[in-house]
């Protein structure tokens, strides 16, 4: 599915958040591997499940015809700064709910692009009749716990020990929900 793109201002940074379109398929390919070699946030080590030009493109048609779907950018000068996206089924008993995940480059955290990817999919979702919105995230990622929080989401449970991170330590990796019943 795709939005009308909204526009802010955070602190002398201009940017837009809009539904991603086939054109930005190259960029996000690379996008996404810079975001995965700049945090462990992310499930991913950079280079590992790479989705190149031609599997985005698919992955954007794709979106951009589902009404389960939702694929976001947040674009900055021109550039892509982060996206996010929404991930349903029509499998009927799971049709009310999709899965969120979302990753914003190093250089622009601190602007609210994360919030307002957030945001602008919490909208649509509320306003499309999805009832439930599902997030993994890491424990150590604290900001972005309180943020999910903030916006309603709960706890649902915790995957023990679900991370190896480059400290040698394992990681819990907590399962939030937020509900719009």
């Amino acid at each position: 599915m795709r939005i009308e793109p909204k526009e802010f201002l955070v602190r002398e940074v201009h940017y837009y958040i809009r539904s991603a379109e086939e054109k930005d398929a190259e960029v996000l390919s690379e996008v996404r591997l810079q975001i995965d070699g700049e945090t462990e946030n992310m499930d991913r080590e950079r280079g590992e499940a790479y989705i190149d030009e031609a599997g985005f493109m698919q992955i954007i048609k794709a979106d951009s015809e589902s009404e389960h779907n939702l694929f976001l950018v947040a674009e900055v000068n021109g550039r892509i700064a982060g996206f996010s996206r929404c991930a349903g089924n029509t499998l009927k008993r799971s049709s009310h709910r999709v899965e969120f995940g979302i990753g914003v480059l190093k250089e622009f955290w601190g602007y609210g692009i994360g919030k307002k990817l957030l945001e602008e999919s919490i909208n649509w979702a509320d306003s499309n009749g999805i009832k439930k919105i599902c997030l993994h995230v890491l424990e150590t990622n604290e900001k972005a716990c309180e943020l999910y929080k903030r916006y309603g989401f709960e706890v649902e449970g915790v995957l023990k020990k679900d991370k190896l991170l480059s400290d040698g330590n394992y990681y819990d990796t907590i399962v939030m929900g937020r509900l719009n019943l």
